[in-house]
């Protein structure tokens, strides 16, 4: 049987050790009402959803249930694409308001890297800047020809930018 809203509320709210007293004041709501969100007899109104996922921990869509693919992923030999087609997605949100989205065929990166060439800089932070100098990229080249595909690098600084290398 599917997990209701209310049992996973209820669930996700104690593995947070958080009292419905704390996440009613948090919420601006009554303890009545995040009782009622637990037995299922009233919804949080869906402006509150984004603090609470946050409060919690999880994602809009995990607090409303929604079935997640994983971050990463192992393909078998049918389901793999030709690494000629596979994308690296680096994405840059800087906690300044900078996004930076960079789309490149996987391939040209390897060439790239194979012949001597480094992978720019995509953030002026300095611990993102050393934090994605440290990747192993022919590790990581390795572990996508045996179909190993999704996000496998993600890195939140101290500073508050965020990166993350997806590879699809």
């Amino acid at each position: 049987m599917k997990e209701t809203f209310g049992t996973r509320f209820a669930r996700l709210r104690k593995e947070k050790g958080l009292t419905q007293d704390f996440v009613a004041e948090k919420a601006n709501v009554s303890p009545q009402a995040v009782s009622k969100w637990e037995n299922d007899i009233n919804m949080p109104d869906i402006t509150l959803l984004p603090m609470l996922s946050d409060l919690l921990g999880v994602t809009t869509d995990e607090l409303l249930g929604k079935e997640t693919v994983p971050a990463v992923r192992m393909l078998d030999a049918s389901q793999k694409k030709p690494f000629e087609q596979m994308l690296l997605r680096i994405v840059v949100d800087s906690k300044d308001g900078d996004k930076v989205r960079v789309n490149l065929p996987l391939s040209l990166v390897k060439i790239c890297l194979e012949t001597g060439l480094s992978m720019p800089e995509v953030s002026g932070n300095k611990a993102t800047a050393e934090a994605l100098s440290n990747i192993d990229w022919q590790q990581m080249f390795s572990l996508i020809e045996k179909g190993v595909i999704g996000e496998l690098v993600s890195v939140q600084s101290a500073d508050g930018d965020n990166v993350s290398i997806v590879v699809e």
